[in-house]
């Protein structure tokens, strides 16, 4: 980024060979430093899927808000503004990580007058953090060294989403799905007694629909939507064999696991699927997801040998537990 706009990707990436394949947008360090100096942001989006620190603190974040995140990391040069003013769409914690920036927030209003007031006008400093709620303007700009700090965006679910997905719902029922009449806009007195007649028939279905799924999809959607962090998981994978009663486990840094019971089983949500297991393991599967640490015989009270080394196993291999020996 560059004066509030991206530069052209030519501009900072190459093509290269993988083989007998040519790759397009392949980033040229050179080119990179290059833009760096002549005044440009570096701009590192979806940081958390490649930084495993920043994954599981995104992690953390989601399992204690209960909203999906996201992380995009912004390096800018001294006396440089990456962004113009703007405003994102959903609220953001800025992270000053590196260095100090000057951050001028707005009130939103419909329309900005020419001499803006900011609400907020204030340097931050390494350690510092910033709330922005959604569509709050903002604009930052360095000062006399490199500054480098984190975006986390909240990326919340509101009550749209729920009934977005109830609308969803309406769209398999055929009455809903037929078209309009031929030559419609063409006779509105009749186009608007079918319509009164559809937004009739489309309440009296809502009112057939039960709350209590909706809310149920929409949990599942968060509870199944993460993406799972694997670090380490061949090695985790190697270890499965020599499992025995005397192997350390612990739950995996930053994974999720949410149990819900299901008529004769129960329902383990990782984060990103959902597993089955039978109601009587739910004591050992809520035991090491609780315990910082743990032998694989201190679930003797609740499974028999062979028991317990399955499940150790199957967790393992799902990436919930991992082997600290």
């Amino acid at each position: 980024m560059k004066g509030g706009k991206g530069l052209p990707v030519s501009a900072y990436t190459r093509t290269a060979r993988t083989g007998s394949q040519r790759i397009t947008g392949v980033a040229d360090p050179a080119a990179v430093y290059r833009e760096f100096e002549a005044g440009a942001t570096i701009v590192l989006q979806g940081l958390h899927r490649y930084w495993l620190p920043l994954a599981r603190f995104c992690r953390d974040l989601e399992i204690a808000l209960g909203h999906p995140t996201q992380a995009n990391a912004y390096i800018t040069p001294p006396g440089s503004q990456g962004l113009a003013v703007h405003s994102d769409e959903h609220d953001v914690f800025v992270l000053q990580v590196h260095g100090s920036k000057r951050w001028q927030v707005y009130r939103p209003e419909p329309k900005l007058p020419p001499e803006r007031v900011p609400a907020i006008d204030a340097e931050l400093h390494r350690g510092d953090c910033l709330y922005i709620p959604k569509g709050f303007p903002h604009a930052a700009s360095t000062q006399e060294r490199v500054s480098a700090h984190v975006t986390v965006g909240i990326l919340s679910y509101t009550w749209m989403d729920l009934i977005h997905d109830v609308v969803r719902q309406a769209e398999s029922e055929p009455e809903f799905a037929a078209p309009v009449p031929v030559r419609f806009a063409e006779d509105l007195d009749r186009l608007r007694i079918q319509a009164e007649d559809r937004l009739r028939s489309f309440q009296a279905w809502l009112d057939k629909q039960e709350p209590g799924e909706a809310a149920e999809r929409l949990a599942r959607r968060f509870l199944t939507g993460r993406r799972p962090i694997l670090a380490g998981q061949l090695q985790q994978l190697d270890l499965i064999g020599s499992i025995s009663d005397s192997t350390r486990i612990r739950r995996r840094p930053g994974t999720m696991c949410v149990i819900r019971q299901t008529d004769q089983e129960i329902a383990v949500f990782l984060g990103d699927r959902e597993l089955r297991m039978p109601a009587w393991v739910r004591p050992a599967v809520e035991t090491v997801a609780d315990a910082p640490e743990l032998a694989v015989e201190d679930l003797a009270p609740h499974l028999d040998h062979d028991g317990r080394l399955v499940l150790v196993r199957r967790l393992l291999r799902e990436g919930l537990l991992e082997v600290t020996w």
